[in-house]
């Protein structure tokens, strides 16, 4: 296995809170920028990716969120065999460890992965939880049931007895221990390698020195997992892309695909609010609440170190008719400096962040050279799509409202982003655009749908088309966004994955779970 970056070794990777000072890490993360584009008022927006052992799982929000039953159901629609939800629920089950009250029909008790309950609890939490009660927002104890998201709650984590548990924690290490995988970190991968359409190897670079190349060679095939935009480069510097593309980097075409195509991310807006008469993980975080909070981790108990960045969940429609939820909303005692992510506010606040689940705009991934050092292109197109814009405006209002309860009036102060008053439509888009970001939830481009559909790229096997030897195991084989983060499922496919790698036959589908 070849990792471009270094072992996963940081103590800021397994602490939960750590999430905060890696995220901003070049040593462990791929500090992407987006283009500019109209939808975000011309701005760069950093799109921050793990490049460590075990990927964004060591450096993401560890939130556990599968999405709804349609979202795996509408994969199968476009004609990918063995992708709705009865067939994927199996491989979710045998990922997961459920560690709290669940349907063993829909829960795994005997997987790897720890998915637990949040165990820090705050009064403002539960305030807003009783205030969108208040709204008409029920309580949602398992939003991973497939079918009943609708709901406020608190979102089940990867966090187990005050550790994060990374892909490469939970599966990758222990694989080492058989002496039968080899790990190379400080890898950067350059090219695959190909004899005739048959993928034979990778040719890759020392990441540290950027001089030495060497060329592994594969028996039986390549196996590429190097998330959203790095997937789409590796191929595209490999000659498998669009032609047109390839023709402008200079490189032969291997196959003509449209790789780098169909990229779709979550783009959120935050809603802020001043707090009063309770402290918030702003000032826990500093001076002796700090280290009351450190000392509380170290003999394990419940502490901010041991939290996901979002507490609170909240899965909404944005328009009254609709049957499902279009909107997932996150919410936290704790507040951030405008237009900065993971920089705490000097005062006292409360964050509810909203995005829309399965956005419409669609953007691209396209190298800029041949050179494995250079960044990608990335243009998500955001809000391109009005859908987009008008399910996001509604999302905004409703977090507003959300913060303006009965139940959370002892401990509101005042509006503070986007400020006072009821803003007009215009200044609520103005407000996303110029102030909104990535969910860190990059999807799509290399599709997975039939040979005939001419948005793909992989089968419905992961293998690519029109060529041998070569599978792709991330997100972005995702044919569109779930309703959901998109770790969990990134996993999922990976489980799915390992059973059509070793031509074992799939799990049997989980029947008779009701609709």
């Amino acid at each position: 296995m070849l990792e471009c970056g270094p072992p996963d070794r940081h103590p800021y990777i397994h602490i939960p809170a750590g999430f905060i000072k890696m995220l901003f890490n070049p040593t462990y993360t791929w500090q992407f920028q987006t283009e500019p584009g109209a939808g975000t008022n011309g701005r760069r927006i950093s799109t921050t990716q793990g490049r460590t052992l075990g990927g964004s799982s060591s450096i993401n929000g560890m939130i556990y969120n599968r999405g709804q039953r349609a979202d795996f159901d509408h994969w199968a629609q476009r004609g990918n065999r063995g992708w709705g939800y009865v067939d994927v629920l199996p491989y979710f089950k045998r990922t997961e460890q459920r560690i709290g009250v669940g349907d063993d029909r829909i829960h795994g008790r005997a997987g790897s992965l720890p998915v637990t309950d949040t165990d820090w609890f705050h009064p403002v939490c539960d305030a807003f939880i009783e205030g969108a009660q208040e709204l008409g927002i029920p309580r949602c104890e398992d939003y991973n049931s497939g079918d009943r998201q609708a709901g406020v709650g608190y979102f089940q984590r990867l966090i187990n007895r005050g550790y994060r548990h990374s892909a490469a924690r939970v599966f990758l290490h222990p694989a080492r221990r058989g002496g039968q995988l080899e790990v190379r970190t400080d890898a950067r991968a350059a090219r695959i390698l190909f004899d005739g359409t048959r993928a034979k190897g990778v040719r890759y670079v020392d990441d540290r020195d950027r001089t030495t190349v060497r060329n592994v060679h594969a028996r039986k095939e390549v196996i590429v997992s190097c998330g959203t935009a790095n997937t789409a480069k590796l191929l595209q510097m490999s000659g498998v892309g669009p032609a047109a593309l390839l023709g402008e980097l200079g490189v032969d075409v291997v196959a003509d695909l449209p790789v780098g195509e169909n990229f779709r991310d979550h783009y959120s807006a935050r809603i802020v609010s001043r707090v009063k008469n309770v402290r918030t993980i702003n000032e826990m975080s500093k001076g002796l609440g700090l280290a009351g909070q450190i000392a509380r981790w170290v003999l394990g108990r419940p502490s901010i170190l041991a939290v996901s960045p979002s507490l609170v969940h909240w899965f909404w429609q944005s328009e009254a008719t609709m049957q499902q939820p279009d909107l997932q909303g996150v919410f936290t005692p704790a507040s951030y400096k405008q237009g900065f992510v993971g920089l705490l506010d000097d005062y006292p606040g409360m964050t509810a962040g909203v995005w829309q689940h399965r956005p419409e705009s669609i953007g691209y991934v396209h190298a800029r050279s041949t050179d494995p050092f250079e960044d990608p292109i990335i243009q998500p197109n955001y809000l391109k799509d009005p859908i987009d814009q008008r399910a996001l405006l509604n999302g905004m209002k409703l977090a507003r409202k959300l913060l303006h309860t009965h139940a959370l009036a002892p401990y509101f102060d005042r509006d503070e982003l986007p400020g006072p008053g009821e803003p007009s439509d215009d200044e609520w888009m103005h407000y996303a655009r110029q102030y909104g970001s990535t969910s860190y939830h990059l999807i799509g481009t290399a599709r997975m749908g039939p040979a005939g559909d001419r948005t793909s790229v992989v089968s419905d096997q992961l293998l690519v088309h029109r060529l041998q030897g070569l599978r792709v195991v991330d997100a972005s084989i995702m044919p569109n966004m779930p309703s959901a983060n998109t770790y969990s499922s990134t996993m999922m496919i990976a489980e799915k994955a390992s059973d059509m790698i070793r031509g074992r036959q799939p799990l049997e589908p989980v029947e008779g779970i009701a609709a």
